[in-house]
């Protein structure tokens, strides 16, 4: 290559380096100069994954109590048996109806929903009759002690009269799932 460019005469010479820098130029153009953006973006990525990196660290170094959260909610409240859930759920309404002066006018079949890991949610529809101060007062006492029924909507209507409120309420009780007494052991079978 060097011997075909000292062939070249100096007006030659000049512009085959012309030429060469053009084509430089045009490459850089096309292939290098669109990619100086790239830098930046590489950086924040690089940034945001240092970030997301400390956070993962962080929070599996958190696991211990993480845990011992997971085991003392696991543990809280009362345990009460799948099957005996929807009467419990019914038993306790019905108390409170009670001791509240509340009337139950209606009640639907009870569903099942089970989307949470931790819990299994009865779920019943109760339609009351009650003045203003008992239905607060049985609403209050659902709520409270040791019940984990909660009220997912409400409906307040007038009853014909106008003297007492006619309700639609439906009801939540989340119940423990799969929660076991900790004294039983899984059986192991014997070997022959």
């Amino acid at each position: 290559m060097k011997k075909y460019f000292a062939q070249l005469r100096p007006l030659e010479r000049r512009l085959a380096i012309g030429v060469l820098v053009v084509l430089v130029l045009v490459l850089n153009y096309v292939f290098i100069w669109p990619h100086f953006s790239d830098w930046g973006s590489l950086s924040r990525r690089g940034e945001d994954a240092q970030r997301k990196l400390k956070l993962y660290q962080a929070t599996i170094a958190q696991q211990p109590t993480y845990e011992a959260q997971v085991k003392s909610l696991q543990s809280a409240g009362e345990f009460v048996a799948p099957e005996d859930q929807s009467v419990n759920m019914m038993r306790t309404i019905q108390s409170q109806s009670a001791q509240s002066g509340v009337a139950i006018i209606n009640t639907s079949r009870q569903m099942t929903r089970t989307n949470d890991a931790f819990f299994v949610e009865q779920i019943q529809n109760i339609v009351v009759l009650a003045n203003d101060r008992q239905l607060v007062d049985f609403l209050y006492k659902l709520g409270s002690g040791a019940s984990a029924i909660r009220v997912r909507d409400l409906e307040l209507q007038p009853d014909a009269p106008r003297q007492n409120l006619n309700a639609n309420i439906r009801l939540v009780a989340s119940y423990q799932k799969n929660a076991a007494p900790a004294n039983l052991k899984p059986a192991t079978a014997k070997a022959k």
